[in-house]
């Protein structure tokens, strides 16, 4: 199906259809083989079916995409999720957050595949078991940041890498606008998440602009300096974000109606249920600054081994995070 049968439908279609993608129906050159298209490069010419409708939309899109997974029709129900490679872990909770909940609602995310609030918007969709697409400033056989080659491996099963850049291409200054321009190209919306003054992120929200697409910003906290960017960008005009539903609400009505309504998963069933007195001591200890673990055990007064244990249990259950550095933070997601 293409894309401009999603512009003509009538609501109760797109209900319908929106339906039969949560519900696991392929989409049409959606076949069994996903192990394979998630290890092969394709190449995706501009005039070729499969080609995003809503990148070939812009102007002077680029001519050709390597594709490692698979540009499914639903993809035109993408909101693009950036912001910071220095994030906080604020921002790395609300990214994670707010992709998981679109994702779980049948919309793709898409973003860049950088550090930071990239990372999170990617595994957030993962999570959530939904479709997400990363586009990247380098070629698909030389991934960029290299740490990030297991998380382009399972978005590539689960959704789809892309680059109009030759296969070995490395990683140059000048390809993050360009890529940041089929960021914006992809999707419906941009929301900058958290953002620096002269953050890369800006540059994905003007061509947003640029390109007719909507421009949505998280608000921060005032003293970060992570969030000038993204308060800029709302006090000239963005729409503010604080959870999935603001951002459906600035997608054209034809693709809210595309949107489930059904809750999404949250941690696993029963987490926070029946834990001790020491591991809610721990949670009370936890919030939203990270806190390193030796001053948790110091703290807490359970021991390193016994602390350990039941934080890394804790985080099983979603209800804590794990951060570089051996450093913990208290899940928000709920």
């Amino acid at each position: 199906m293409s894309v401009t049968r999603i512009y003509r439908e009538t609501p109760s279609a797109a209900r319908a259809r929106a339906s039969a993608w949560r519900e696991g129906v392929p989409s049409s050159g959606a076949g069994a083989n996903g192990g394979a298209a998630a290890r092969e490069v394709r190449l995706v010419q501009r005039e070729d079916a499969d080609f995003p409708r809503l990148l070939q939309e812009i102007p002077a899109p680029p001519e050709r995409l390597h594709v490692r997974g698979r540009l499914l029709d639903e993809d035109a129900l993408a909101v693009a999720v950036v912001g910071s490679r220095q994030a906080t872990p604020y921002g790395i909770e609300v990214a994670e957050r707010l992709a998981f909940d679109l994702a779980a609602r049948g919309v793709t995310v898409v973003s860049g595949l950088a550090r930071g609030i990239d990372s999170a918007a990617h595994r957030g969709a993962l999570e959530a078991g939904g479709r997400t697409i990363a586009v990247l400033g380098s070629g698909l056989e030389a991934i960029y940041p290299p740490e990030n080659r297991r998380l382009a491996a399972r978005i590539a099963a689960q959704g789809a890498v892309v680059s109009q850049f030759a296969p070995g291409a490395r990683a140059l200054p000048q390809h993050f606008p360009e890529r940041n321009r089929v960021i914006a190209g992809l999707s419906l919306g941009v929301v900058v998440v958290e953002a620096a003054e002269k953050s890369g992120s800006l540059i994905t929200a003007r061509h947003a602009l640029d390109l007719g697409r909507e421009v949505m910003a998280v608000p921060g906290r005032v003293t970060s300096p992570t969030s000038r960017g993204a308060h800029r960008l709302l006090k000239d005009g963005a729409a503010p974000v604080e959870g999935w539903e603001d951002v459906v609400a600035q997608l054209p009505r034809r693709f809210r109606d595309c949107v489930s309504a059904a809750p999404p998963r949250g941690p696993r069933a029963g987490a926070g249920e029946g834990i001790g007195e020491a591991e809610r001591r721990l949670l009370a200890l936890l919030g939203e600054e990270p806190a390193y673990i030796d001053d948790v055990v110091a703290r807490s007064g359970l021991g390193a081994g016994r602390t350990a244990a039941l934080l890394q249990a804790l985080a099983l259950d979603g209800l804590v995070r794990q951060l570089p550095g051996a450093r913990f933070v208290r899940a928000g997601r709920a």
